[in-house]
């Protein structure tokens, strides 16, 4: 006959707690590594198939986004919200701040050292785009896993 032994304590396993979809930052230049560190938690916790370039690909997007907001799409004192959706397929990051301005191209030049956000986009998005929200606009990017 088994016995069951008395003092043993039944091995519980706490839900491992998934990073939050949403982060919201404060308009300043270093918000931008708070979105990379942002990045590099969640799409390996929600797509863990996803390989480490596709992880610093969408780490560089939403630099990009982020730091675009913070410099035309805020004023001090405001927040920017980054919002992050990924699966087997591929990952969108969504930055939105209080300004409805869009952005726009700007020709290349080479003594400027600004200005390649959206060349950027276009190289490494399989789409992207920029939607109204109720209060100012939403920047958002797609790419697709290799």
């Amino acid at each position: 006959m088994i016995e069951r032994r008395r003092d043993t304590v039944p091995v519980s396993c706490a839900p491992v707690s998934s990073p939050p979809p949403v982060l919201l930052l404060a308009s300043e230049p270093e918000s931008a590594s708070a979105a990379r560190d942002f990045v590099r938690e969640f799409i390996p916790f929600h797509a863990p198939e996803a390989s480490e370039d596709h992880v610093e690909t969408v780490a560089l997007v939403t630099t990009e986004l982020v730091t675009n907001a913070v410099r035309y799409g805020t004023e001090p004192g405001d927040s920017i919200r980054v919002t992050l959706d990924a699966d087997h397929t591929r990952t969108r990051v969504e930055v939105q701040d209080p300004v409805r301005r869009r952005p726009r191209p700007r020709p290349e030049s080479r003594e400027r050292d600004r200005g390649r956000g959206l060349i950027i986009l276009d190289a490494l998005c399989s789409k992207w785009g920029v939607d109204d929200a109720p209060f100012g606009k939403i920047v958002w990017a797609e790419v697709t896993h290799p």
